[in-house]
């Protein structure tokens, strides 16, 4: 089935057949308007996976209404600055972004559980929190005070550990390390006496390159080589402890999207929905190619020390709690969170544990 097939079905149903009838036709034509939005992106064009989820959704947004609804989409900086999207959808100056919600916990560190915290759920378990363990329902009760409602419109997949000057042998080595890490990981990091610091994509090679940082984290393999760390950082760590599956959000002013006829909320409901499975599905094609070739251009790789990855999920489960203290939404949504987890790695021990452990062992073999 088409893509512009398959979202029709979806969100138009019984309506689409009674479109065949002459008398439907001014009713249908009625409730197509023709409508033109802006969306800006936190990323620029040169990252197709992640800056191209939000061109798959305008793309079908346009094939399912017969090109009445346009949504152009606008890279990081043409409109506003990447790690201000959210601020311009608030305000109305666009109806929409597509951006990362944790990109402003500085607002609140509770829009660190929209994407992704330290030691929280991978991707598949993100989005059966989101869709069927309450997640949306809670996330949009707390993106209402900043006058948006979020739709899950992309995946990263777990990501690696990021680059790094220098090897990370131990604990002692995280005292003073400048790092390209923002938001809640950036605050668990320094509890262990690391310099946190949030700097846009495009900026982390030149402030690797001259030293203004030590290490720095981005995505995974196919993204870091197009930015070419490995040039300047050669040590590139494992597992991405504080991403274990970053989930990217459109965010969609509240009075826009109420302003939108029904249908044309359904379609961009299941084109949010087919962003989101393409970019992890584009994340788990790419990397293994991206990763051979990052080795052979003299990419180190290292797994994180097991005395590090203690200290830092110690350390995370104590910063969760001191804020949780004081922010009433972040405890909310944290409680969820880790209930879920729970059950899901109940389960995950089982099945997918068992047969990627045995399957790893036989492609070994």
């Amino acid at each position: 089935m088409k893509r512009r097939q398959f979202l029709k079905n979806a969100s138009v149903g019984t309506v689409a057949a009674a479109a065949t009838t002459t008398l439907a036709a001014p009713a249908i034509a009625q409730s197509a308007p023709k409508i033109n939005w802006r969306m800006t992106s936190s990323f620029p064009k040169s990252l197709d996976t992640i800056y191209g989820g939000a061109e798959v959704l305008a793309k079908a947004v346009s094939e399912a209404t017969d090109g009445n609804f346009q949504i152009q989409v606008f890279a990081a900086g043409e409109l506003v600055p990447g790690l201000q999207a959210a601020d311009a959808v608030t305000n109305g100056t666009l109806e929409m972004c597509h951006t990362c919600s944790y990109y402003y916990v500085g607002k609140d560190p509770s829009f660190c559980w929209g994407t992704a915290a330290p030691f929280g759920l991978n991707g598949r378990q993100l989005n059966a929190w989101f869709y069927h363990g309450g997640g949306n329902e809670l996330l949009n009760e707390f993106y209402a005070k900043y006058n948006f409602i979020g739709l899950p419109g992309g995946n990263t997949g777990t990501q690696m550990g990021g680059w790094f000057r220098k090897e990370i042998k131990s604990v002692a080595d995280i005292a003073g390390l400048k790092m390209r890490m923002g938001g809640i990981a950036g605050r668990v990091l320094a509890k262990l006496g690391a310099v946190p610091q949030m700097i846009a994509g495009g900026d982390i090679y030149p402030a690797l390159e001259k030293g203004t940082i030590d290490g720095a984290e981005w995505v995974g393999p196919y993204d870091d080589e197009k930015l070419g760390f490995y040039k300047v950082a050669p040590h590139y760590y494992y597992p991405g402890w504080w991403e274990g599956g970053a989930a990217i959000h459109f965010f969609i002013n509240k009075e826009k999207w109420a302003s939108l006829p029904k249908t044309y909320q359904s379609i961009l409901t299941s084109a949010a929905a087919m962003a989101n499975v393409d970019m992890q599905a584009k994340y788990d094609a790419k990397n293994p190619g991206a990763l051979k070739r990052l080795v052979q251009n003299g990419a180190q790789l290292h797994p994180f020390p097991a005395e590090v990855m203690d200290a830092c999920y110690k350390a995370a489960n104590e910063l969760y709690a001191e804020i949780g203290k004081e922010n009433e939404w972040f405890k909310k949504l944290h409680d969820s969170v880790i209930a879920f987890r729970n059950d899901e790695y109940l389960w995950w021990q089982i099945a997918e544990f068992g047969y990627d452990a045995f399957m790893i062992r036989a492609r070994r073999g």
